[in-house]
């Protein structure tokens, strides 16, 4: 097939592609938010979109569902531009993909989620479908700390500290801007933001009290590090990882 976009897809390909095998289907989870005075509001939703375009590429027989680029923001919301919604809304959303899409065939629907805000929604939503529709496999990565984890490995093999690999808008996501859309970043707006500790008192701090309460201009890390290079490592290798932990539960 030309694409694997269901959006750029007509239905009766759609269904073909169902009938010839095509039974899983991946959907982006992002969100609209502030990254820092240098990236744009739909840095969440771009690096959702691309890494699941990329999944879908690889694995056999997957289609790509429409990214979704609004979640919870709740602690970006003192920085405009920044759109939240109500963990009731964002459960509600992943629920009526799900619905739709297990009328018209699909065995596998899979959640990848890009901002760490929807990780718990996505995750008691797709728990509690799964008991709904116990005949196909309603799948997410909601392992935020491991992720994380992830990423900050690939970051000290570039030589870049965890701190400054950053949280948000950071390096790592700096990164991978560059690379998916250079053109949106303001590189004379780089600035070193929070680079301290972020354990768990920190974070608690960051969500009760929003993102000001650590860092005046919204970032967590280093984006004067950052470079197109670094971004596409972070991509291919974030994606094939989430290839290797799609595969263990397929």
């Amino acid at each position: 097939m030309k694409t694997l976009r269901m959006e750029d897809m007509n239905w009766v390909d759609i269904e073909k592609a169902i009938k010839d095998g095509f039974k899983t289907v991946i959907i982006g989870v992002g969100s609209t938010e502030q990254h820092g005075p240098h990236l744009p509001t739909k840095t969440d939703a771009i690096i959702a979109d691309v890494m699941v375009d990329l999944i879908v590429q690889k694995l056999k027989h997957a289609l790509q569902a429409q990214t979704i680029r609004v979640g919870c923001s709740d602690h970006h919301l003192p920085f405009p531009g920044t759109i939240s919604l109500k963990k009731s809304t964002l459960k509600a959303i992943i629920h009526d993909y799900i619905e739709s899409l297990q009328q018209h065939g699909f065995e596998n629907i899979i959640f990848i989620p890009t901002h760490g805000g929807n990780f718990n929604p996505i995750k008691e939503s797709v728990e509690k479908a799964q008991e709904n529709y116990p005949n196909i496999k309603i799948i997410a990565f909601t392992d935020l700390m491991k992720f994380v984890d992830a990423q900050d490995k690939i970051a000290v093999s570039l030589n870049i500290t965890v701190e400054e690999a950053g949280g948000h808008a950071g390096e790592v996501e700096t990164s991978e801007v560059l690379f998916l859309a250079e053109n949106l970043v303001k590189r004379e707006r780089f600035q070193p933001g929070y680079l301290g500790v972020l354990g768990e008192e920190e974070i608690e701090m960051l969500f009760k009290k929003g993102m000001p309460s650590l860092t005046e201009i919204g970032v967590l890390g280093d984006p004067t590090k950052a470079s197109k290079e670094h971004g596409k490592i972070y991509i291919e290798q974030i994606v094939e990882f989430l290839i290797d932990e799609i595969k263990k539960v397929l």
